[in-house]
């Protein structure tokens, strides 16, 4: 376990297609259920969250003094 990562962030920037996978399909349960407000909810999330992560990588990287 030594090699796994241990803070909130670093699980989800691992497992977020997995994350991500989830909640689509949470959202289109509530699809089924009828709850279209709800399901647009947990969407938007799921938006947020990959926007977040595309973002990491476009950053540019830190600037370093040689």
């Amino acid at each position: 376990m030594a090699d796994t990562p241990e803070t909130v962030g670093a699980l989800a920037e691992l497992y977020l297609g997995n994350i991500l996978y989830a909640i689509e399909r949470c959202a289109m349960q509530l699809d089924g259920e009828g709850k279209p407000t709800d399901a647009q909810f947990y969407r938007g999330i799921g938006r947020v969250l990959a926007d977040a992560h595309g973002r990491s990588w476009s950053a540019p990287p830190p600037h370093t003094i040689d």
